[in-house]
């Protein structure tokens, strides 16, 4: 039995390795990240450094007013859902 066992450790972190993968893909319905980008940047953004799918919507680390920020966009239409300052 114990020789299954490493086996069996491979497979399930195998399996956790690509449900999480799938969980951070943009939707199909999703707007483009450059199209989101641009909406940031609209709203006093000077620069985005982090920019990723996660969790139902747009994430990242940005500039605005010289203070670093974390924000949360909207996947469909871009809108800044919230934001804060980076610590």
């Amino acid at each position: 039995m114990s020789r299954f066992l490493p086996l069996a450790l491979a497979l399930a972190l195998s399996c956790t390795a690509s449900t999480l993968a799938l969980a951070d893909q943009p939707g199909a319905d999703w707007m483009p990240a450059d199209q989101v980008k641009q909406k940031l940047m609209a709203t006093g953004y000077t620069s985005i450094t982090e920019f990723e799918a996660d969790d139902g919507h747009w994430e990242g680390e940005g500039m605005k007013n010289g203070v670093k920020m974390q924000f949360h966009a909207d996947p469909k239409t871009g809108a800044l859902l919230s934001e804060k300052p980076d610590k």
